[in-house]
């Protein structure tokens, strides 16, 4: 894990840049992580120790371009300095590995299975999940975890991470308009949390419920 020497100067995530530039190759590869994250702001919406960065850079030398990935969650590091958040993610700065980071498969192969599974790993990124919704014969979503330097497939759907203190699966559903197979983070006992959208509509049901119009609070 960041076996190399660095140089003397370390830049500051203002004076590197913010991304890589590359458009992403669909939706899904910011709705997915954006969905996670939507639900950890509901979950952990009391903790400050935790990131979860989407389309970020992560800087591990000052001399080698940022890795970028879908999506990735940190834990033990502050959620936001100031008012202006994170440009990027820069290691020596931060002294904390990501514990999990995501990539979205899309119709454009970009090494999800060889190159970024080797970068992850020297980095040390504890969990490598890799959802493809093309995939036929295998499942689509794969959760790696780092042992002994090398990535391990995990079975289960969802598969729980107890570092994390969360379970990670797909299922269908509804998220911003469109049903399909999305990815979701579960409880130790396998039940989904919600998005959302779904807390919004449990509650509507439950003031309803108790005679109360949720249209008409005022």
């Amino acid at each position: 894990m960041l076996q190399y020497n660095l140089p003397n100067y370390l830049p500051s995530a203002e004076e590197l840049p913010d991304s890589d530039e590359t458009p992403v190759d669909n939706e899904l590869q910011e709705l997915i992580p954006g969905l996670l994250k939507a639900i950890l702001l509901i979950l952990w919406a009391e903790r400050m120790d935790w990131l979860f960065g989407i389309d970020m850079g992560i800087y591990y030398h000052p001399d080698k371009p940022a890795i970028v990935p879908d999506g990735f969650l940190s834990l033990g590091v502050e959620r936001f300095y100031d008012e202006e958040l994170r440009p990027s993610y820069v290691l020596w700065d931060e002294k904390v590995v990501p514990t999990l980071v995501l990539e979205v498969v899309s119709q454009t192969y970009r090494k999800e299975y060889t190159t970024k599974l080797n970068e992850y790993a020297d980095l040390g990124v504890l969990y490598y999940v890799i959802y493809s919704s093309r995939r036929r014969r295998k499942p689509r979503l794969e959760v790696h975890k780092l042992i002994n330097g090398k990535y391990e497939l995990q079975a289960g759907n969802p598969v729980w991470l107890p570092e994390i203190g969360l379970g990670i699966g797909c299922d269908r559903g509804n998220y911003s308009g469109v049903t399909r197979e999305w990815v979701y983070w579960y409880d130790e006992s396998g039940k989904r949390y919600p998005t959302p959208q779904e807390k919004i509509q449990r509650l509507t049901e439950k003031l309803r419920s108790l005679g109360i119009d949720p249209d008409n609070l005022d």
